[in-house]
């Protein structure tokens, strides 16, 4: 193949992969046509990537071969970064605080949710996956009453999700967080309950589809928690 074909076939395919995401999000494809886009498009890159670098070994093509030879080896390393970091991800979708009694979607439901969503029930063997992979997910406790507790849990949630409950008699948060490339939507449920020393924040995250989140569950309830613990020092 000429060099200059190859090379403009190679940054297609590397723009091919980077507009999978955008391509979901904006309701262009499904899902699982955005992901097969995405591995496809990344590999022929990579593929594109290697005869563009022999190309220029062998002193052959010029500044659009050097180019797309740098876009191609870019491209096919993001997959191969997802992969590497999944290597330690347990394959579940589903992160709860409670494990024994996770707290339950209400406000955000099957209708809600999508034909194409896995399903809302927690999932019981998740759990000791989500113990071995993530031991320091664990309940909030809050020495405030659970009113004062429920001011603080709200103002701790992310500006850009979607607020689809806030209940503060029933002490229940529910809210939708939507990835900024892919569009994926993830679905949030935060429990109350008074203790005897004050109030417990439970908090379960739980993705829309495929089978493993990566860990960006289990790392959304770090962050958040660590957040209500910072609106309550604030809140003295």
């Amino acid at each position: 193949m000429n060099p200059a074909n190859s090379a403009r076939a190679t940054l297609v395919a590397a723009v091919l992969m980077l507009a999978a995401g955008p391509l979901h999000r904006f309701g262009v494809i499904g899902w699982q046509a955005s992901l097969g886009l995405f591995v496809a498009a990344a590999l022929l890159a990579g593929i594109g990537a290697c005869w563009c670098l022999y190309q220029l070994l062998r002193r052959r093509g010029g500044t659009v071969t050097v180019i797309a030879a740098a876009a191609g080896f870019a491209a096919v390393a993001v997959p191969i970064a997802v992969v590497i970091n999944a290597g330690d991800k347990p394959p579940i979708n589903d992160i709860s605080t409670d494990t024994t009694t996770p707290p339950p979607f209400q406000a955000i439901d099957a209708t809600l949710r999508g034909a194409d969503a896995s399903p809302i029930e927690y999932n019981p063997a998740f759990a000791p996956q989500q113990e071995r992979a993530y031991p320091d997910v664990r309940p909030l406790d809050l020495p405030v009453e659970q009113g004062k507790a429920f001011d603080v849990a709200l103002a701790a949630c992310e500006k850009d999700w979607q607020i689809i409950l806030a209940d503060r008699a029933a002490g229940r948060i529910e809210a939708v967080e939507r990835s900024l490339w892919w569009g994926y939507r993830d679905d949030i449920v935060i429990r109350l309950t008074a203790t005897p020393t004050g109030t417990r924040v439970d908090m379960r995250s739980k993705s829309r589809v495929g089978e493993s989140d990566l860990g960006a569950n289990a790392r959304r309830i770090a962050a958040y928690l660590d957040r209500v613990a910072t609106e309550m020092r604030k809140a003295g």
